[in-house]
């Protein structure tokens, strides 16, 4: 459990249990150290609670709530009543000259709702705050996956930096070795020229690795709306993936991910909205009371008046019949929805497992066969049995492989995180 804390928002106070399953869900358990002096190195926890409390996208949904606060206060306001005030029988010709045969009538006039409008209005903003918040644990997910993933990505490429520099101490190793046996006369200065050369490549190949490792750190902090680093590594494992439970299990988790009960919110508000349809079928009785003044008597007189609308539910129906349908329509696009997942979850489950297997198999077989046969090489080299070009083949073939390695891994939880994003729950085993 990475923090406990309870986020607020503009209506009420979410639950910290949702955002620790969130954040358990995406930490995939990076315990490596890689220490500087000046700044402590960020880990994915911490990348993930900054995220949660400062990203711009999530904050977002606190005015949203706030606008939904607004207008539920608008709803469930009854009619307003109007006043009114008519003059009759005045400005005319013989004895209605002027205004002394004229008539006032002072009204007081509002509309009786039937059919339970209110409380239909009400419910339709009621049933849209329930949205409101699926869509937000939605966002969320899709937020933090992208952080675990631009932290893994970083990470990689941490881990290719330390592998630049090896490759520049293996050319200035290489460049240094060559020289000696130029000067003794064992090798040509053509050899000399093509290390001083693979060494200038490796260093620009790291400066280069540098640059796109300092742009990665940015990009991830901007993810919680930082554009300055605080930190200047990253600290994590990047070859431990825990374990997995079966596809059919992971998969069921989808289908009751935030991503899919957004559309059990979303139903819901439909419901409402057919609810309100149909309470509009219901005429409503507008109704007027008033006081009349006969001027040329200096008599009063009160004064009264009901209407209501024919055929209400008749005009109506188009509109029930248009909230039917789009509530009839959230279940097929939450079907869409449900297949488009499946299809991904299999293929980041498949990849995550094949991945997996390769990192197994090129930490257990390949890089030891190809360390032994640089080993060799080198050895065969400087006793002149082997030529230059073979032993730089053999370097180039351990850093690819090494290479091979990071980017397997890496391969490996990115597709870890999207199951995790896609399910909502950490992978068993953690």
């Amino acid at each position: 459990m990475l923090f406990g804390m309870h986020i607020k928002n503009g209506r009420r106070v979410i639950p910290s249990q949702f955002f620790n399953t969130l954040l358990c869900l995406l930490v995939l358990t990076l315990t490596g150290t890689v220490a500087y002096a000046e700044q402590a190195p960020l880990t994915l926890a911490n990348a993930l609670s900054r995220t949660v409390a400062q990203n711009p996208t999530l904050q977002v949904f606190d005015f949203r709530l706030q606008g939904l606060e607004g207008r539920r206060f608008t709803a469930d306001q009854n009619p307003a009543l109007e006043a009114g005030l008519e003059v009759e029988n005045f400005l005319g010709s013989d004895n209605l000259r002027g205004v002394d045969g004229a008539e006032y009538t002072l009204s007081l006039s509002s509309v009786l709702e039937l059919g339970g409008k209110r409380q239909a209005r009400v419910s339709v903003v009621d049933s849209r705050y329930g949205l409101v918040e699926a869509e937000r644990r939605a966002e969320t997910l899709d937020v933090l996956g992208q952080v675990a993933q631009r932290f893994v990505a970083t990470l990689a490429l941490q881990e290719k930096l330390e592998l630049a520099a090896e490759a520049v101490a293996l050319a200035e190793a290489t460049h240094e070795i060559v020289t000696r046996r130029a000067d003794r006369g064992a090798a040509p200065q053509a050899e000399v020229m093509r290390a001083k050369a693979a060494l200038t490549r490796s260093r620009i190949e790291q400066s280069r690795a540098l640059s796109e490792y300092e742009s990665r750190k940015i990009a991830l902090a901007s993810l919680w709306g930082d554009t300055r680093l605080d930190f200047q590594s990253l600290e994590g494992d990047l070859f431990q993936f825990g374990s997995s439970d079966s596809f059919e299990i992971l998969y069921q988790r989808v289908s009751e991910s935030p991503a899919i009960q957004i559309y059990a919110s979303e139903r819901r508000v439909r419901e409402a909205e057919v609810q309100l349809s149909r309470s509009q079928s219901e005429s409503d009785i507008r109704w007027q009371v008033g006081i009349r003044r006969f001027e040329e008597t200096d008599d009063t007189a009160l004064t009264a008046g009901l209407s209501v609308p024919l055929f209400s539910g008749r005009r109506n129906r188009g509109e029930v019949q248009a909230a039917l349908a789009a509530r009839d329509e959230v279940r097929y696009r939450r079907e869409d929805t449900l297949l488009r997942l499946h299809s991904r979850l299999f293929e980041a489950y498949r990849q995550r497992q094949q991945n997996i297997e390769a990192v197994e198999q090129i930490r257990g077989q390949v890089l030891p066969d190809l360390s032994d046969a640089l080993s060799q090489t080198r050895e065969a080299y400087e006793k002149g049995r082997y030529s230059y070009v073979e032993w730089t083949a053999a370097q180039r073939e351990l850093l690819s492989a090494r290479q091979a390695l990071v980017d397997t891994a890496t391969t490996a939880l990115l597709n870890q995180a999207l199951i995790e994003q896609l399910t909502a729950q950490p992978l068993a085993d953690r």
